[in-house]
């Protein structure tokens, strides 16, 4: 798969375009991603992608958190994984925030090469957002090419989207947040120093450092794996401020792989997120932490098994 940027002017070769923030890359945009290739072949040419970056919300509101569920570098994989052939990424300044939505119509989109635009039903493009599908399509009618709106996903009753996905990891609840994405939720992030506590009670921890702007699950102690040196690897993972021995709260992300041992120091992991075991707790003394956390390992090693089967 191609990633690029856009250069102004430049004109590309026919191509089908899909257009949305794509966060989460969950069942609903699997979706409209499936129906573009489909269109893609029937008209013969490519399906791209056309990503803003940083994500929009960055930039008009700096002061705010975004809580993404994906970066882009783990969207680009998945947009591999579903076949698509091209990345467009436009750098997202005030200039482009300010661009009407005809302007980015016939004259960004048109660019790109497009010959015809899929999109989700509640897009929104232009500047504060005016643009709708509705707009998409009659600038779509003016400037030449064919517009698709694919309408809301659901399951259950329940309207798939990346913000409900939100809801769910906020409130721990990950076999929910995995039903709407289609796989397993994850963090990623660098492995940094810590204390080096956990060598000490015969738990050894990676401390993950997060990317920047990612959402955050709830506090508490998860099953998750992670692909290190081509394996698959289980561990425990504990998002919380350690009370037992910290009063001044410092949220961190620390995991013990199962059956592991080497150096993970500085690498990039992808970690998935199978479950939440429980809540954060202060213990006693050291003595009742270490039966907890064999309490915690068992659990992992049960989920294991339990995948192993399924």
């Amino acid at each position: 798969m191609e990633v690029c940027d856009i250069e102004p002017g430049k004109k590309d070769k026919p191509s089908i375009i899909a257009l949305g923030n794509f966060d989460g890359l969950h069942l609903g945009h699997r979706k409209l991603l499936e129906y573009g290739a489909e269109k893609a072949r029937e008209m013969k040419v490519g399906l791209c992608v056309l990503l803003f970056d940083p994500h929009p919300f960055k930039i008009l509101h700096p002061d705010k958190k975004l809580n993404l569920l994906t970066t882009t570098r783990e969207k680009l994989r998945l947009f591999s994984e579903m076949g698509v052939e091209k990345v467009f990424l436009l750098k997202f300044t005030a200039e482009v925030a300010n661009t009407s939505p005809k302007e980015f119509t016939c004259g960004i989109i048109k660019d790109l090469g497009a010959v015809h635009i899929v999109v989700g039903f509640n897009y929104s493009f232009g500047a504060r957002g005016v643009g709708t599908p509705s707009d998409l399509e009659s600038y779509g009618q003016e400037c030449g090419f064919g517009v698709s709106v694919i309408q809301a996903e659901k399951i259950e009753d329940r309207v798939i989207s990346s913000s409900e996905i939100r809801r769910f990891l906020l409130n721990g609840e990950i076999i929910s947040a995995k039903k709407l994405l289609g796989r397993w939720p994850g963090i990623s992030g660098k492995v940094v120093h810590g204390e080096k506590r956990g060598r000490i009670l015969g738990f050894p921890t990676a401390n993950i450092l997060p990317d920047e702007d990612l959402l955050i699950p709830k506090n508490g102690v998860y099953a998750v794996s992670s692909a290190i040196d081509g394996q698959k690897i289980w561990g425990m993972m504990n998002i919380g401020y350690r009370p037992t021995f910290h009063s001044r709260p410092e949220k961190s992300i620390e995991i013990h792989f199962l059956n592991f041992e080497g150096n993970l120091y500085d690498q990039d992991l992808m970690i998935s997120i199978h479950d939440r075991l429980r809540t954060e707790k202060k213990f006693s003394g050291v003595e009742e932490m270490i039966a907890q956390l064999n309490k915690d390992r068992e659990a992992v090693i049960t989920l294991y098994k339990t995948s192993l089967m399924s």
